[in-house]
């Protein structure tokens, strides 16, 4: 990804928010979709433009803000066939989708897409070296509260407490264990 590219997130979980900051990072416009309000507000509170397709057309939406060009690159964090099927519907001719997501079993994709707009898959699982360095990087610039996307933390030993705290938070982003 390079400066001045629109790149769309499609989901707006914690794995969505730090892709979506990355993205940023990199000077890329960043268009964040996103279906919970809960979500959606802590986004927007973040400085990220959210769209929530649930009440607004994304499509409609990105083609204006690209004047017709449609997004460069687009990741799919949701893992939700929805999510999965605008992939092809926002990204320009020669874009690229970034699967992020894990999908628990096969899921149709619209392959004439893939073909006529001559679009390029990428499956993102695996990390390298210089990911990690990346991402020390851009947490010791210190531009994104990293912390508003931690939602609980307890030691191991209070991990009862923490399954606890998950169910009684469903808007929940992170919850972690220190194992300290």
């Amino acid at each position: 990804m390079k400066a001045g590219e629109t790149a769309v997130v499609s989901g707006g979980g914690p794995i969505g928010l730090l892709v979506a900051m990355v993205a940023k990072s990199k000077g890329a416009h960043v268009i964040l979709s996103e279906v919970n309000d809960v979500r959606v507000k802590m986004a927007q509170e973040m400085g990220f433009e959210v769209v929530n397709p649930a009440k607004e057309n994304l499509i409609e939406y990105v083609d204006k803000k690209t004047n017709g060009g449609m997004a460069d690159i687009v990741f799919e964090v949701a893992g939700v066939q929805p999510s999965l099927d605008i992939t092809t519907e926002v990204v320009g001719i020669r874009g690229r989708i970034v699967l992020v997501a894990i999908y628990g079993e096969p899921k149709p994709v619209n392959l004439f897409k893939y073909f006529w707009k001559e679009l390029t898959l990428i499956g993102a699982r695996v990390y390298e070296k210089e990911d990690f360095d990346e991402a020390i990087d851009l947490i010791t610039e210190n531009k994104y509260p990293f912390e508003t996307i931690i939602t609980d933390t307890k030691p191991l030993e209070k991990i009862q407490e923490l399954f606890e705290s998950i169910d009684a938070t469903p808007d929940g982003m992170k919850f972690l264990v220190d194992c300290q």
